[in-house]
This record gives structure tokens, C-alpha cells and sequence, in this order.
């Protein structure tokens, strides 16, 4: 298997109007890393405006949701031998300038979360959803055994070990592919760490979840971490060192 560097997984549901930015100011920043987009259903041309933007396109033949998206790019850089993956949202609300800092924190880390919360940000969330994040906080740095600041940020990059885990054990449903995620790779024992990023309000497009699901956030998440805490340890196969 050949090693390559590392990948830039977009996952994107009808983002035509923002996707090519998002590919353009990546390949700005890392013009080293491949990107793929994972094409979550799409009922826009997100799919022929990623790969006319020079985007490695996956197209999934209906929506599944960004966790079974996200599983969708692990199995591809598992295949393809990347040593690291960093995740973007496609709507513009992650900053490609932020990528650096994202990818080098592997070098002491298997997961790298790249954190809202920090002196530098305007990033504010409020409220119920807030209170929840509170919570999401403090339950998972506990199992962590560090600090975990922002548990649902979905920029954030893998190690070896990561992409071998989460290419076959990656949660597809509401919150997974953030907090369930955190909680699967805590209990296999990979090492997790923070690190600041720039979060801005999406280019286009409308969010994949509405307003209803902000009153399930807590009671959902809360589910997760239980759920994924009473599992057995797993160990990751293919781990590279």
C-alpha cells in the first residue's frame, strides 16, 4: 500500500453555492494535500462543482448524515494510505488557514480538535445548546483525562491509528461524528488534544439538522457518551506507530 500525506475530507449535502471556495481556499493553505469530497445525496450539482474545482468526488447514491459520510472518507484514506485526514465543513465556517495548526498537533496526538472556545474567538453560542456543550465538556475531558473544550467542533484531523479505528467503527448517527467519536476514541485509548481555530457563519446553503433538534441536543448527547462508554475496549487494527 502506498503512504501518502495527508487528505482533506469535505462532507457536503446540496453546498453547490460554497463548495468551490472551500476547495480553493484549501488547496491555498495545504497545496500538498489531496482533497476528497464525500457527496452526501446532494440534490444540487455539488458534486459536478467539487470535481470541476479539481476535488476528488465521492457520491453517495442517498443522504446519510455526516457521520456516515465522515466513515465514507475514513475507509478511503485507509485505503489510500494517508497518514493523516483533517475534516472541513463545506459551507465555509471552517478556516483553511487554521489547517496547519489542526495536522501538526499530530505529532503528539492521535485526534486533534480544533476548539472555538478560546480567548481570541467571537465564536458565542447560548442557551440550551450551551448549557449542553457545558455538560458534553466536562463528561468527556473526565473520561479523557484532559480538557476537552468544544466536544461538537467538527474541524478536526486523525492520525494512523484514528483513520484505522474510524474506518470501521465510526457512528453515523445525530452527534456522532463529534461527540460519539470522541467517546469511541477515548475508550480505545488514542490520545486527544485542542488546538484554536476561526469559526465564521456558513457561506451558503442551510444547516442539515433545524431548530427542533436543539431541544434533543442534551438528552442525545448525553445518550451517546453512556452508550459509547459501557462498550468494550477496542483495539485499533493497522495502528501505525
Amino acid at each position: 500500500m502506498t503512504i501518502r500525506g495527508a487528505l482533506v475530507a469535505i462532507p457536503a449535502w446540496n453546498e453547490e453555492g460554497s463548495i468551490a471556495d472551500v476547495i480553493a481556499k484549501v488547496r491555498e493553505h495545504r497545496p500538498d494535500a489531496d482533497i476528497l469530497v464525500v457527496n452526501d445525496g446532494s440534490s444540487d450539482s455539488t458534486a459536478e462543482v467539487a470535481r470541476a474545482a479539481g476535488a476528488t468526488v465521492v457520491s453517495l447514491p442517498f443522504n446519510v448524515g455526516v457521520g456516515g459520510a465522515m466513515r465514507t472518507a475514513f475507509l478511503h484514506a485507509q485505503r489510500g494510505g494517508y497518514q493523516a485526514m483533517v475534516q472541513v465543513d463545506a459551507d465555509g465556517q471552517h478556516d483553511p488557514a487554521d489547517l496547519d495548526r489542526v495536522l501538526d498537533g499530530l505529532a503528539d496526538a492521535d485526534v486533534v480538535v480544533g476548539t472555538r472556545f478560546h480567548p481570541d474567538s467571537m465564536y458565542f453560542v447560548g442557551g440550551p445548546r450551551r448549557w449542553a456543550m457545558v455538560l458534553l465538556s466536562k463528561s468527556l475531558s473526565r473520561m479523557n483525562k484532559g480538557k476537552i473544550s468544544d466536544p461538537t467542533s467538527g474541524f478536526r484531523s486523525a492520525g494512523p491509528k484514528a483513520i484505522a479505528l474510524f474506518a470501521v467503527d465510526y457512528p453515523a448517527d445525530y452527534l456522532g461524528d463529534t461527540v460519539g467519536s470522541l467517546a469511541i476514541a477515548i475508550r480505545n485509548g488514542l490520545v486527544i488534544k485542542e488546538t484554536p481555530v476561526t469559526m465564521y457563519f456558513r457561506q451558503a446553503g442551510r444547516p442539515s439538522k433545524n431548530a427542533i433538534w436543539s431541544a434533543l441536543y442534551l438528552g442525545r448527547a448525553t445518550l451517546a457518551i453512556v452508550a459509547t462508554a459501557t462498550r468494550s475496549r477496542k483495539t485499533p487494527k493497522g495502528d501505525a506507530a
